[in-house]
């Protein structure tokens, strides 16, 4: 028995032909000013387009034609040149793998050490480049200072027994005394006047600190925004689909075994973590007020705990050092060498070797000694940058110590033995958090030197590149994972917060000393000035005309404040109405998403009440025509039909609504059978 090759379908009046609606879809396409490149249509259809768009019985010139394939070229360049970045950048591969097999929050850490390297680099980038470099161009007028690179240092000598000589030069260079005449400290710049030479040292000098602070500043907001945590603008009740993690996650591309199981571990870090966040907030639902005020009470008890440490340290850092000034007889504000207090806990404690260090008062109240007669021994920006040089490499030593005498002992002991204690310590965990502070402290450090210590930040950029292999070690050989997996966006936000306020407790000091402190008589480039702000109104008067200069006073009088907070406060109020549309807005989306979802799940209903159950007598084989024509071969989309079995009364009238918002006609009124066919689901929704 043969089977006809195809059976001729009913097509019900008023239909149009695929012909016409084909023709239809080109004369819109071609009306419209969509771009052919993201048409999801063929290559030879969107040819067929872009011809069509083309105005009638005009050719395209020649240079038109070169033009765009020049266009096409310079395109296909630079995704070239992208991907070749994204390739060759620092620790992409290593990035790649930590972030596959402990999570993207672990991954986060190491990316925000990448950050800060950066940061640095720009930073020497400005002093070498408005500084140095010019200020062996110019060549100053006294010598520069030299390089001590033997390190004789002062107060050594010959006849010293050979280990005793290198324990005070490798005690020399620990505390910076082996390079106080090098330019890694503030005391070796020297310059003339500032009328002999046209390019100004002292103002490049006293402009680089802050203008690298606010490059920093500039950056780590932007990166925080970047950052930002989606839930926030989402709302808490937002719930990513698994679904499209579920199936749309797997690289299929990936032919190497371990590739393949970076990629599983990535996919499992990402279940777990919307698993845990969905726990999270479940109980965070279920919590009762009186939980809620028990661990607002926990928080407060913490905190003040933490703060009256601090202030406790801190007032015995002022006490101890006053006791020591009045012994010494020096008038002045002492400044302890002890670590800079911080709101995290960073390792606390005086450092060895470390000493008073004088600074003195405001502009006006000069240092004196024997008589009223100005000290000449004395350069304290020198004995700040020695301490904070000090400090830098005393946090780095510790961070070294601790990953190879405690963290890589502890894993050795623990694999090698067995037992219920060995159990119980097991490896140590790798908390992102601590080390995170750690860094943050270093890097508050560096901005404060910036100052007194210009090189600095070249110091701290080769502990961040040795850290970061440091750390790698201590997370994929000695440690274990956190046991509470997080998102690398809220990390990234709570990293460059805490980067915030190391930035700000950086900045205020140093520009209370820029502006208020009087420099040291015999050493730097500000030994003439009561402070060394004065110089930018001394480079004002002498190379600003009248009206320039009135100009500038006019900025930083308080007549130019007040419009300024008046328009600081219109572009706030902007923002802020901005931002409350564009909320509004995401949670209209939402419901409209909810909306088309159960519209999907309508449809999934109707189709399965008008399709007939299978019965004992349907073979699996191919069906007859007669039987085919025997189903319905339509529904109306997501609402029933009149005659269709359905919770709702039949909707009087010859049509119904659809999903789409269009008007059709249902079955066997006017019917167009077609109709639920062409129905296309929205994008981004899924069933």
């Amino acid at each position: 028995m043969l089977l006809p090759r195809s059976v001729p379908s009913e097509r019900a009046p008023g239909v149009p032909e695929p012909e016409e609606l084909w023709e239809a879809e080109m004369e819109r396409l071609r009306g419209s000013g969509a771009p052919v490149r993201g048409l999801p249509y063929a290559m030879m259809d969107k040819r067929l387009i872009w011809q069509l768009r083309e105005p009638a019985g005009v050719q395209t010139l020649r240079w038109q034609r070169w033009q765009r394939r020049r266009q096409t070229v310079e395109r296909r360049l630079r995704e070239a040149a992208q991907r070749l970045v994204r390739g060759l950048g620092l620790w992409e591969g290593a990035l790649y793998e930590i972030g596959g097999l402990f999570g993207t929050g672990i991954r986060s850490y190491f990316t925000f050490l990448r950050f800060l390297l950066l940061l640095n680099l720009l930073s020497l980038l400005f002093t070498a480049s408005f500084v140095l470099l010019p200020l062996a161009w110019l060549r100053p007028p006294d010598p520069g200072p030299v390089l001590n690179l033997t390190l004789q240092c002062p107060g050594s000598s010959q006849s010293q027994p050979g280990v005793l000589r290198f324990h005070n030069q490798l005690w020399h260079v620990l505390t910076g005394r082996a390079f106080t005449n090098t330019y890694l400290f503030y005391g070796a710049y020297r310059v003339g006047p500032e009328s002999s030479s046209v390019y100004s040292i002292r103002l490049a000098y006293l402009l680089s600190p802050l203008a690298c602070l606010l490059l920093c500043f500039c950056g780590t907001l932007q990166r925080m925004v970047k950052g930002l945590p989606q839930k926030t603008l989402l709302g808490q009740g937002y719930q990513a689909p698994l679904s499209a993690k579920v199936f749309s996650s797997w690289d299929f591309c990936i032919r190497v075994q371990e590739a393949a199981t970076i990629k599983k571990h990535e996919i499992s870090n990402e279940f777990k973590v919307e698993l845990e966040e969905g726990r999270r907030f479940q109980l965070m639902q279920r919590q009762t007020r009186a939980q809620r005020a028990c661990h607002l009470l926990s928080y407060l008890r913490v905190n003040v705990l933490i703060g009256l440490l601090v202030v406790g340290a801190i007032s015995a850092i002022f006490w101890a050092t006053k006791y020591s000034q009045d012994n010494k007889e020096v008038p002045g504000v002492p400044v302890s060498a002890a670590p800079v207090p911080a709101p995290w806990g960073h390792r606390p404690g005086q450092l060895p070797g470390s000493s008073a260090v004088h600074i003195p008062g405001p502009a006006g109240e000069l240092p004196s000694q024997h008589g009223g007669q100005p000290h000449s021994d004395l350069c304290w920006e020198n004995s700040v940058g020695e301490e904070l040089y000090k400090l830098s490499i005393f946090n780095f030593l510790l961070t070294v110590a601790f990953a190879f005498l405690v963290t890589l002992p502890r894993r050795l002991l623990v694999d090698r033995f067995s037992g219920r204690f060995w159990a119980w310590l097991e490896r140590e965990e790798f908390l992102v958090p601590k080390n995170v502070l750690d860094i943050v402290a270093g890097q508050t450090v560096t901005w404060m030197g910036l100052f007194y210590c210009p090189l600095l930040p070249l110091l701290n950029s080769v502990f961040l590149f040795l850290t970061f292999y440091i750390k790698k070690y201590t997370l994929l050989k000695n440690s274990r994972a956190s046991s509470r997996p997080f998102r690398a966006s809220s990390s990234t936000f709570f990293f460059q917060l805490v980067l915030l306020l190391g930035l700000l407790l950086a900045a205020v000091p140093l520009g209370y000393v820029v502006s208020s402190i009087h420099s040291s008589w015999d050493c730097g480039l500000f030994t003439n000035y009561s402070a060394p702000w004065q110089v930018v109104p001394e480079l004002v008067a002498l190379g600003l005309p009248p009206i320039g200069q009135r100009a500038l006073h006019y900025l930083g009088s308080h007549a130019f404040s007040f419009p300024l907070l008046i328009m600081l406060s219109l572009v706030l109020t902007v923002c802020i109405s901005q931002t409350q549309a564009n909320a509004r807005a995401i949670h209209r989306l939402r419901k409209q998403l909810v909306w088309q979802v159960q519209e999907k799940w309508h449809l999934v209903e109707d189709l399965s009440r008008l399709l007939p159950e299978p019965g004992p007598s349907d073979s699996p084989g191919p069906k007859s025509p007669a039987s085919q024509a025997s189903r319905p071969r339509s529904f109306c989309p997501g609402f029933p039909c009149p005659g269709s079995p359905g919770h709702q009364a039949p909707r009087p009238g010859p049509s119904v609504v659809d999903a789409a918002g269009l008007r059709s006609p249902c079955p066997g009124q006017h019917g167009t059978p077609a109709s639920a066919r062409r129905f296309r689901f929205p994008r981004g929704a899924e069933l």
